[in-house]
C-alpha cells in the first residue's frame, strides 16, 4: 500500500486527488508547535475531522504528538537536558505532561464520531511492551479501535514481537530508527554516511520487525524517507512491509519500481541488501539486483 504523509488538514485537501491509499503519517505536532497554548480538544477535533473528510474514508494514520527534542513546544517546557534525543520526547511526554496526550486521543475520538470514519493512532518513541499496553489502553478507552506505536529505536525493533501482541499494527521511522541504531545525530552532516538508510543494520532491524509482524498477522509499514526511495522500496517490500508513506510527488517512482517485480523478485533484492558489508555496497547489490529497465528508467545506477 502506498500513503501519503502530511503534516495539516491543508495537506489532506491536497494529497486527497492523488493516487494514494490514504495518509500512513499525519504529524499532528504541527498544530502545536507554532503556539504557546495547547489546542483545545475543540480545536484539533475540527482539524482532525477535516483531515478525515478530506480522505473520504480512505486510511489515515494518525501519530500523536513528537514533540521535545529538535521540537520543544513553548507551553509544555521541559528540564534542560543534556541529551534531549535521548530524553522526554514524543510519547514520554506522559510522564511530564499526560494531559497533552489524553486531550488528543479525545479529539481524535470526537473527530471519528462526528465523520464516521475510524482513524488509526499511534505513539511516537515507544520503547516497550509496557509503553505500548499502556498506550492502546489509553487509546482504546476513548473508543481508538486501531491502535498502534511506532518502531523508531533499537529496542522497540528486538521487541517486535511482544509489542505487537499489545497493539494492531507497527511503522518504523526509518529517520530515528537509523539515528539511533548508529548512535548519530540525522542532523548532524558530518556524520551522513553513518546515518544512512542503507546501513545493514538498521535494515536488519527492519526485516526483524516486519518478520515479527508477518508472524502475528499484523501490518507492518515505513514511513521514514527510506520508503521514497524506489530502490529501498522494493527492498523494504522484499522484507515484509506491508504498506509505504511518503511525500505524494514520490509516489509514483516508488509505484513504477514495485510494480516491475514480483514478491519473489523483491525478496531476492532485499537479500542482497542485507548480505552487504556497508551501506554503500548494499546499495549497490540492491540495484544490481533490481529490473535493468527499472533501474535505468529511474537512473539509479
Amino acid at each position: 500500500a502506498l500513503l501519503a504523509n502530511i503534516g495539516s488538514p491543508d495537506d489532506a485537501e491536497r494529497v486527497a486527488p492523488a493516487a494514494v491509499e490514504g495518509v500512513g503519517l499525519f504529524h499532528t505536532e504541527v498544530m502545536f508547535l507554532d503556539r504557546t497554548t495547547a489546542p483545545t480538544r475543540e480545536e484539533q477535533a475540527r482539524e482532525y475531522a477535516r483531515v478525515l473528510r478530506a480522505l473520504g474514508g480512505r486510511k489515515v494514520v494518525v501519530r500523536t504528538l513528537d514533540a521535545g527534542a529538535d521540537k520543544p513546544l513553548a507551553f509544555a517546557d521541559q528540564a534542560e537536558e543534556e541529551n534531549p534525543a535521548l530524553g522526554v520526547r514524543g510519547y514520554r511526554l506522559v510522564r511530564t505532561v499526560p494531559h497533552l496526550l489524553d486531550t488528543q486521543l479525545a479529539a481524535l475520538a470526537d473527530a471519528a464520531r462526528e465523520t464516521g470514519v475510524e482513524p488509526w493512532v499511534m505513539a511516537p518513541m515507544v520503547s516497550t511492551p509496557a509503553e505500548a499496553r499502556d498506550f492502546a489502553a489509553a487509546a482504546r478507552s476513548h473508543g481508538l479501535t486501531t491502535v498502534g506505536v511506532m518502531v523508531e529505536v533499537p529496542a522497540a525493533a528486538l521487541r517486535a514481537r511482544a509489542i505487537l501482541a499489545e497493539v494492531d499494527f507497527v511503522s518504523m521511522g526509518t529517520n530515528d530508527l537509523a539515528q539511533y541504531t548508529m548512535a548519530t545525530d540525522r542532523l548532524c552532516g558530518a556524520l551522513g554516511d553513518l546515518i544512512d538508510r542503507w546501513q545493514p543494520a538498521v535494515l536488519d532491524l527492519v526485516a526483524a520487525t516486519a518478520a515479527a509482524a508477518g508472524e502475528a498477522g499484523k501490518p507492518a509499514g515505513v514511513c521514514g524517507e527510506s520508503a521514497a526511495d524506489p530502490a529501498m522500496a522494493v527492498v523494504l517490500a522484499g522484507l515484509g512491509v506491508t504498506s509505504l508513506s511518503m511525500s505524494a510527488t514520490a509516489v509514483p517512482a516508488v509505484r513504477f519500481a514495485l510494480a516491475a517485480h514480483t514478491r519473489e523478485q523483491a525478496r531476492a533484492v532485499a537479500d542482497a541488501a542485507l548480505a552487504a558489508a556497508d551501506a554503500t555496497t548494499a546499495r549497490v547489490a540492491a540495484v544490481a539486483a533490481m529490473d535493468a529497465e527499472v533501474v535505468a528508467a529511474l537512473a539509479l545506477a
